[in-house]
């Protein structure tokens, strides 16, 4: 996975924000995932259609964190949001 890669929710996958938390679920596989607010934030930028890099221009604006942190977190969390099926991802490189 790359950071010019883009990401697509499946249509059978849906979210539900639980207090603090956002709850993603395929209602295909049974499979559930949680996120946290920055999190959250990443799947919604995911959403948008925009690559890896531009969500993590995006997150820069609004948090205070380095780019080489935030480069490793959106990638980890997409790697772990693909092995799940609840992204799919689209490699333009």
């Amino acid at each position: 996975m790359q950071l010019t890669d883009t990401t697509t929710i499946p249509p059978q996958v849906m979210t539900r924000t639980v207090g603090n938390e956002m709850v993603i679920l395929d209602l295909a596989s049974g499979t559930y995932f949680g996120l946290d607010p920055v999190g959250a934030r990443i799947w919604a930028l995911m959403g948008e259609g925009r690559t890896l890099a531009e969500i993590c221009d995006q997150m820069l604006e609004e948090y205070e964190v380095t780019r080489e942190a935030l480069e490793a977190d959106a990638l980890r969390l997409a790697g772990e949001l693909e092995a799940q099926g609840l992204i799919r991802v689209r490699s333009d490189s």
